[in-house]
């Protein structure tokens, strides 16, 4: 009875929507894409699984973004084969995922997503025995293990642009949403009903935003016209989800653009607790601006980006007030500044949900600040030898661009940085620069335990 019960839940299909799917092949001749531009791990897997007797193609963003002329991030498969049969014809291979169970296929060290082609969601299975809701209240959906074909797995998917499938051996596109024809006209358009679609993932309405910001298209009329309606529908994704989706948006290459977009779609306000923290701090405001549109400018670039620098950006300014506050009321400087970063960060991590692995960083940032301007002794030698000198450096000139530290300020740290050693010593005050060295022995060092261990990570930390 049970295994009656499993099998229903599995495998039940129900009539793709009527809408719009009718498939169009389109060859090589006129999309241009070889399978030389697919990566060699996907585009092995893809070929094995097609040796194995299954369907399997390239998917998703990598064949949009390879129309586009863009270098794609991710390759990813999708394929008939249930994930037990992809895991057992490759060997170094897991099942993962509770809600949308996928395999992750590794190739030396890099890692392919191969998922199984989806079929429409059946209603709520109700049986006298057990009910299992397939959504929510709101229409989320909270399972979502219903195979089907290559059809209905287009119809699935988000956006028609997103719904194109490459077969690597024939070098063929399969469309059957049109989504080549809307990646033409630079159009984003959601497949099926928007509203029914936004309900059952609300991150839908972020990923709008940032996909048009990010590859220049136009939101279609009727995919963005529930947006700023059904907004609150984040309040019901997991903290966890909405930072991931907000990080990718910051980190997209169009963080400007798509912060300006969600602020113009209503998408704050106690929606986003992050995009509150970047809009709702006016005396930030500029230098929250620099700092995005510089992170922007890196990433066109190729040039790392570290999440760790951005989330120290986003939160200065609440630092700053509470810095000022914990001043007002007795507390000396650095004392006051610890515990401002202590209090903001406890704060933060309910509301962002911000990983604790990104707090050693943010927090080394914040307290360098202040040694930028005791400027003298051996006290810049002493900072230029901290392994997290270069993020801080670039954290103060922010400040300095912004307005919020003197220009000159950063001028001289710019000099100094040019200069030998000969030159840097002549740089520093005079009134300190002639000090005996004796008496600078005399000084109490710093215990071993107060001093910050280096980071051996080779992650760059810096902007």
């Amino acid at each position: 009875m049970i295994r009656k019960f499993l099998r229903k839940v599995f495998s039940r299909k129900t009539p793709v929507s009527k809408s719009t799917a009718q498939l169009n092949t389109i060859s090589n001749t006129r999309h241009g894409i070889r399978r030389n531009l697919i990566n060699p791990c996907a585009l092995k897997i893809a070929t094995n699984l097609q040796q194995a007797g299954f369907s399997a193609y390239i998917v998703g963003g990598a064949v949009r973004d390879l129309l586009l002329g863009l270098t794609p991030k991710d390759f990813d498969v999708a394929t008939n084969a249930t994930p037990e049969e992809i895991h057992k014809l490759f060997r170094r291979s897991r099942i993962i995922g509770r809600r949308f169970r996928l395999v992750h296929v590794m190739c030396g060290a890099e890692t392919i997503e191969v998922s199984t082609f989806r079929g429409s969601s059946p209603p709520d299975i109700e049986e006298d025995f057990v009910a299992i809701p397939l959504t929510d209240a709101h229409g989320r959906l909270l399972h979502d293990n219903v195979f089907g074909n290559q059809e209905e797995d287009a119809v699935r998917r988000d956006f028609t642009v997103n719904a194109l499938f490459y077969d690597p051996v024939k070098e063929e596109i399969l469309d059957y949403l049109n989504g080549f024809d809307d990646i033409k006209i630079k159009k984003l358009r959601i497949i099926g009903d928007p509203v029914q679609r936004y309900r059952e993932d609300p991150v839908r309405l972020l990923r709008a935003v940032r996909l048009a910001s990010k590859l220049g298209m136009q939101i279609d009329a009727q995919t963005a016209q529930p947006i700023g309606d059904l907004a609150p529908l984040l309040q019901n994704v997991p903290p966890s989800r909405l930072f991931d989706e907000m990080l990718k948006l910051l980190l997209s290459g169009h963080s400007l653009s798509c912060v300006v977009e969600l602020r113009a779609r209503g998408l704050h306000h106690g929606l986003l607790p992050m995009l509150d923290v970047i809009l709702e701090q006016p005396s930030g405001e500029r230098f929250i601006t620099i700092a995005l549109k510089n992170t922007d400018e890196r990433i066109k670039q190729n040039k790392p980006v570290s999440p760790g620098f951005l989330f120290a950006i986003l939160l200065w300014h609440e630092v700053l007030s509470n810095w000022s506050s914990q001043q007002a009321s007795g507390e000396k400087p650095m004392p006051a500044l610890f515990k401002a970063m202590d209090q903001v960060l406890s704060l933060q991590h309910k509301k962002l949900a911000i990983p604790r692995r990104f707090d050693a960083v943010i927090q080394e940032i914040w307290a360098m600040q202040p040694r930028f301007e005791a400027r003298s002794g051996q006290k810049p030698f002493r900072l230029l030898s901290h392994p997290r000198f270069r993020a801080s450096y670039d954290f103060m000139q922010l400040r300095c661009e912004s307005g919020e530290l003197s220009v000159e300020l950063g001028e001289w740290w710019k000099a100094f940085l040019s200069a030998g050693n000969e030159e840097r010593e002549k740089m520093l005050p005079k009134q300190t620069a002639g000090k005996k060295p004796r008496r600078r022995r005399s000084r109490k060092k710093p215990s071993s335990s107060s001093t910050v261990q280096p980071d051996n990570s080779g992650n760059p930390e810096n902007i």
